[in-house]
């Protein structure tokens, strides 16, 4: 009688293949959400006295952002209807240039080192950079893959290029509005690629005082946590054998791997509550009656401060080390195949500013602290924020369950309160600037400010 395999029935231990694995409770989120109800009610705002650009300049620039707000709109859809992954943005960066070239404005398209980025600017007729100051606005627009835009970059899209509009439009009609310069950056490859990194090393941020931009989120938030990450690929080398009749002779990679994987569990328990440590085994071998010559790691660490992401970095390198030492064979550590992304460091004086202007919208940001460090993903923004002044607030178009990275966030993308908060974030970015360019003590501060929390390092050689 020929051997029969057992049948087994949905209720048993082991699921078959056609059943969906099973939902993640959600206690913890919903711990997190009535931490952040309660802390809602306590935190408040104490912003700083700084006059701005004044209450007639900025009722202006609110009626020069509504009158494009059609456009916008537009322009958010159809970037949410074609979505395009890192370095391949190539129709969202026609888009934008062609939005620019309606309002007379000539654009760089490829810019700074890369094929998708945009780049134009304007500047006030009696500009001097000796004495004026120069603000850059930036918009994202890659999206991720299989999902689409589940980060709601086609958001952040309208919001610096209506900013950088509304202010071109402003010093048309005045060309006394303002004295000094506003630089348009459309940065592509933020999902994992650092393409503000590449930008910055070929020269987009030369002459630029400060920046902003605004992201999507489950809510209005004027500051949040961001982690800085590394990438790291990690290569072990065996020897192959006969896995059956000779496998003393050979060194097996996917040991090696596998020990790396569990030595970063490990690793876990020493680590800050909000360092991150992720990996994946793209290559494990290739038959199992071959002992393995190759496996290979990919991860990501991230880390709240630049030095800890140092400190972790180290630590994840001992373990890969390790790894291959028990293992009994080679290893290759490459650290940084895309740049590095420093966490966000925030401004006070210029989120002052931030906070007035969605007032103005019927808006009001919670405080930073407001939603859990836990809740803390990466951009490479921070590495902007470290090299000059700068602003990553989050404005909301999604409930407070709703994940970055998921297709409730990408379906919320392209709805109501995403159409809203790319015309209330485009006013806050081009408020902020009006108030930086024409307010000499807000200025003042603001770079005060930034080198009292550390800014102004070297972000291409901190972790050499």
């Amino acid at each position: 009688m020929a051997y029969q395999h057992p049948q087994s029935t949905p209720s048993e231990r082991f699921a078959g293949p056609e059943q969906e694995p099973p939902e993640p409770s959600h206690a913890y989120l919903q711990q997190l959400l009535r931490d952040t109800e309660r802390r809602k009610q306590q935190l408040t705002h104490h912003l700083r006295d700084h006059c701005g650009a004044g209450p007639v300049a900025q009722e202006r620039l609110q009626t020069l952002v509504d009158a494009q707000s059609e456009d916008l709109v537009r322009l958010l859809h159809e970037l949410h209807e074609d979505p395009e992954t890192a370095f391949q943005e190539h129709r969202a960066a026609q888009r934008i240039k062609d939005h620019l070239a309606q309002h007379e404005i000539e654009a760089q398209s490829p810019a700074f080192g890369l094929d998708t980025a945009v780049h134009a600017e304007i500047a006030s007729q009696d500009f001097d950079p000796e004495h004026h100051r120069t603000i850059a606005v930036m918009s994202e627009y890659d999206a991720l893959p299989g999902i689409g835009h589940g980060c709601g970059h086609n958001v952040i899209a309208v919001t610096g290029l209506g900013a950088f509009l509304a202010l071109v439009e402003l010093l048309r009609e005045d060309p006394g509005a303002f004295s000094g310069r506003v630089v348009y950056l459309g940065t592509p490859a933020e999902e994992g690629e650092g393409g503000k990194e590449i930008m910055a090393r070929n020269g987009a941020l030369e002459g630029i005082d400060a920046a902003a931009m605004v992201h999507p989120y489950m809510t209005d938030l004027v500051d949040q946590v961001w982690l800085g990450r590394r990438q790291c690929e990690v290569t072990f080398h065996g020897r192959a054998s006969h896995a059956s009749s000779h496998p003393f002779m050979g060194r097996n990679a996917l040991d090696g791997a596998v020990l790396a994987y569990q030595g970063l569990g490990l690793l876990r328990q020493q680590t800050p509550p909000t360092d991150r440590i992720h990996a994946v085994l793209p290559d494990g071998g290739e038959r199992p009656n071959i002992i393995t010559e190759m496996a290979m790691l990919r991860l990501y660490v991230r880390s709240q401060r630049p030095d800890t992401l140092g400190a972790l970095s180290q630590r994840v390198s001992e373990v890969m080390e390790g790894a291959a030492l028990m293992a009994g064979v080679g290893v290759t550590i490459t650290w940084d195949t895309s740049p590095a992304t420093l966490p966000v460091l925030g401004n006070g004086p210029l989120s002052d500013r931030w906070v007035l202007a969605q007032r103005r919208r019927g808006r009001d940001p919670y405080p930073g602290g407001t939603l859990s460090e836990v809740l803390a993903a990466s951009t490479d923004f921070g590495n902007v924020s470290y090299r000059i002044p700068g602003i990553h607030p989050l404005i909301g178009i999604a409930t407070e369950d709703t994940g970055l990275h998921s297709r409730e966030f990408a379906a919320a993308a392209a709805g109501p309160e995403a159409e809203r908060a790319g015309v209330d974030g485009a006013y806050g970015l081009a408020a902020v600037a009006l108030d930086y360019l024409t307010d000499d003590g807000l200025a003042a501060d603001v770079t005060e400010d930034f080198r009292a929390n550390g800014g102004g390092i070297s972000v291409p050689d901190y972790f050499d």
